[in-house]
């Protein structure tokens, strides 16, 4: 059997933070229609992801997305990997941030049956290993909505 052959990875995530972060994108995509997040900074202490929706959310739908994100965490779920070709991608797997010299085997990473998602970055392996989800401060401006969020 032949090894699969993945690109490099050019960074170390906080697996928590990192896991959190696929989380609060699959909920920002069901309650906006938005798509995830394409820039985004995830560090151990504090993270950041920028989503483009219709209107700035009022400070109770903030705290909705916040209790969603939780509500998933607490749901204990799996996260696992699979590898893929390009050609056997899970429907609805959005590719875009992909690389265009992007390798054919394909990593898969799947919380529970709240997110599936190609990535190659460092997950836990349940979401009971990731904590609470906070968010500290919102922007909106233009469109984007910049949400800034820690765990405790």
């Amino acid at each position: 059997m032949n090894q699969a052959t993945l690109n490099e990875h050019n960074k170390e995530e906080y697996p928590p933070m990192h896991t959190a972060e696929h989380i609060l994108n699959q909920t920002m995509v069901r309650m906006f229609s938005c798509e995830r997040s394409k820039n985004s900074h995830i560090e151990r202490k504090k993270s950041k992801c920028d989503y483009f929706i219709n209107q700035e959310p009022t400070t109770e739908i903030i705290a909705a997305i916040e209790k969603k994100v939780n509500e998933i965490i607490a749901q204990h779920l799996p996260v696992n990997e699979m590898l893929v070709t390009r050609d056997n991608i899970p429907e609805g797997v959005d590719l875009s941030k992909l690389p265009t010299d992007v390798s054919e085997t394909l990593r898969i990473v799947k919380v529970g049956d709240y997110d599936t998602c190609a990535c190659i970055g460092q997950h836990v392996s349940n979401t009971s290993e990731i904590g609470t989800f906070k968010i500290t401060t919102t922007d909106y401006t233009d469109g984007r909505l910049r949400l800034r969020f820690k765990l405790m």
